[in-house]
């Protein structure tokens, strides 16, 4: 007994990560299942530095980043437009301080906001890459790259057909309010020749 109460933190701190690359990859994990699929956005307070710089594509423009609030109220406009937003890792890797995911943004676009869009219903899928900088524990610098374009291509295509349907229900409407008025202004143009040649 004494033995394997001996033995037992030994194993268990066996199991702990014990390279910088083994306990970043876990961090970047939060980000997509617990902020991203679960909502729990009080997440970002537990693993983003607070001088947090979203550089987006491109670091070369120095002054050119987007801080933490700007980033994480991003995420809240998503979940909003997405309530049952999923976020797959398909592939993980790290190396230093530096972890690249490569995801998949997959759900239903159920409410409005996005890219200023009305609620369409529609599924939207798209993939991207992000690369954090981890550092003792925390998310200093994000590099991201996905194809939303894609993304508003897809609504705007759902949207397109109701704009279309929406034409031509109006010019339905016009073609009938037309031939409405020519009948009309038939009738009482009849009405007025009749009531002319009776009297004559």
């Amino acid at each position: 007994m004494i033995l394997f109460s001996l033995l037992l933190p030994a194993a268990a701190h066996a199991t702990e990560p014990t390279t910088k690359e083994e306990r970043n990859k876990p961090i970047a994990l939060r980000v997509f299942e617990e902020i991203f699929n679960q909502g729990k956005f009080s997440v970002a307070e537990e693993i983003y530095a607070p001088d947090f710089k979203n550089h987006g594509l491109d670091d070369r423009l120095v002054d050119h980043y987007v801080d933490l609030k700007a980033d994480q109220d991003a995420v809240h406009s998503e979940k909003k437009a997405f309530p049952d937003l999923k976020m797959t890792v398909n592939n993980m890797v790290a190396e230093g301080d530096l972890v690249t995911v490569h995801w998949i943004f997959q759900g239903t676009h159920t409410h409005g906001g996005y890219a200023g869009l009305p609620a369409t219903g529609i599924k939207v899928s798209m993939t991207g890459i992000t690369i954090w900088r981890i550092v003792d524990g925390k998310i200093t610098d994000e590099w991201s790259s996905f194809n939303e374009m894609g993304a508003y291509a897809q609504i705007i295509a759902h949207v397109k057909w109701y704009l279309f349907s929406g034409f031509v229900a109006f010019l339905l409407v016009v073609v009938m309010a037309e031939r409405l008025l020519c009948w009309f202004i038939r009738r009482s143009f009849s009405k007025s020749l009749t009531g002319r040649r009776s009297k004559s």
